[in-house]
C-alpha cells in the first residue's frame, strides 16, 4: 500500500511485489488527517483512506481467503511529496501499524502484520523524522537533498527486527564472508554488510561529515523557517502577478494557502506560467530565460509517477528553496 504523492522509487517497489504474488492498491489520504493532532487516537478517528483498485500480475493467482495473520503487509509513504511538497503528518505511522482493518474498513488486505516506510528524502531537508516518535520500520534518506552533495549517495534505516525479515540474492565482490565458483556454496556475511553491493562509495561517505557539520550548525528548525518563509513570498509574488489585460501569469499547483504549518508544506513551489491569451509559455523558453537571470528552475518530472502528472499534461517548473 503506497499513497498517491509518492516518488517513483516507491513504485519501483511494487514490481518487487507484484513480481512475487502480492496485491499492490495505491491510496489517497483524505480529510481531517493533514489537521495537526496531539496523539494517535485523535488522528485515526479524523483519518479516512480512499482505497484505488487493486493491482495484481495476471499471470499470478491470488486468493483473498488465504490472507491470515501472519502475513507481513508494507505501507510507505512520503514525509513530504516531492512534487507539491504536501506534509504528512507523521502519525501515520503508528495508525497504519496498530489500526490498518479499521482505515481500511475491514478489507481483506488489512489483514496481518503491518510494517511502514518513510520515504524522508526530500522531508529530511527541512523536518527530519524523530524516529524516536514515529517507529517507522524502514526510512529511505538521500544526501544529495540534504546538502546539494554527493549525488547517488543515499541511506536506508531500517529497524533491527525488520532486517531480519529481509532476504537478498544478489552479491558482489566484499559482500559474501565465502563462496565457490564450481559448486553451489555461498557463506553470506552477517549484519549489515549483507545488503551491500560492492564496495562502498567510501569517497563520498567521507564528505558526508562536512554536510552534517553545516547543517548542526545551521539547526533544522532555522532551516525550516528560513525556506517556508522563501517558500511563502515567492507564491505571494507569483500569485499576484498579472499581464496588462489582468489575466493571471502563474498557475501555482498544490496547496494553495499561504500559511506552512508543519504537517502542511514543505519549500517547494510548483508552477506554469500563462501568456496573456491563457496559452502556455513553452517551457523550454521559461527555463532559459530563467536561466539568464539567474534563477534555477527544474522542468524534468521523469522521476515522479504519470498518476500525480495527470492533471499537468504541460511540463510544469518546480522552484526548490
Amino acid at each position: 500500500m503506497y499513497t498517491m504523492e509518492n516518488h517513483n522509487s516507491v513504485l519501483g517497489i511494487r514490481e518487487y511485489a507484484l513480481d512475487k504474488g502480492a496485491a499492490a492498491f495505491a491510496v489517497d489520504v483524505i480529510e481531517g488527517f493533514l489537521d495537526e493532532v496531539s496523539s494517535s487516537p485523535v488522528a485515526v478517528t479524523s483519518l479516512k483512506v480512499s482505497q484505488h483498485p487493486v493491482q495484481r500480475r495476471s499471470e499470478v493467482r491470488f486468493l483473498e481467503r488465504e490472507l491470515t495473520g501472519g502475513v507481513h503487509n508494507l505501507f510507505a509513504f512520503p514525509s513530504e511529496c516531492n512534487f507539491s511538497g504536501l506534509r504528512f503528518n507523521l502519525d501515520l505511522v503508528k495508525i497504519v501499524k496498530e489500526n490498518a482493518e479499521r482505515i481500511l474498513e475491514g478489507s481483506p488486505l488489512s489483514k496481518g502484520h503491518w510494517m511502514v516506510l518513510i520515504d524522508a528524502a526530500k522531508g529530511s531537508a527541512t523536518q527530519p523524522p524523530d524516529l524516536s516518535l514515529y517507529p517507522a520500520d524502514f526510512v529511505v534518506l538521500s544526501f544529495y537533498k540534504l546538502f546539494g552533495y554527493p549525488t547517488g549517495l543515499g541511506a536506508l534505516v531500517l529497524r533491527n527486527d525488520a532486517a531480519k525479515l529481509l532476504k537478498k540474492a544478489y552479491f558482489s565482490g566484499g559482500t559474501v564472508a565465502a563462496s565457490i565458483a564450481d559448486i553451489d556454496f555461498v557463506k553470506r556475511r552477517k549484519g549489515v554488510e549483507l545488503f551491500e553491493d560492492g564496495t562502498s562509495s567510501f569517497l563520498s561517505i567521507a564528505s558526508i561529515r562536512h554536510g552534517f557539520k553545516i547543517l548542526n550548525s545551521l539547526t533544522a528548525s532555522a532551516i525550516f523557517r528560513h525556506t517556508a518563509s522563501l517558500a511563502i513570498y515567492v507564491k505571494k509574488k507569483l500569485l499576484l502577478l498579472r499581464h496588462a489585460n489582468g489575466a493571471s501569469v502563474c498557475t501555482v499547483y498544490g496547496s494553495q494557502t499561504l500559511k506552512v504549518s508543519s504537517h502542511e508544506s514543505g519549500p517547494i513551489v510548483s508552477f506554469n506560467l500563462k501568456r496573456p491569451d491563457g496559452s502556455w509559455f513553452g517551457y523550454r523558453e521559461v527555463e532559459k530565460l530563467a536561466s539568464l537571470s539567474g534563477i534555477q528552475l527544474r522542468v524534468n518530472l521523469e522521476k515522479y509517477p504519470v498518476a500525480c502528472m495527470l492533471a499537468y499534461a504541460h511540463k510544469v517548473f518546480r522552484l526548490i528553496i
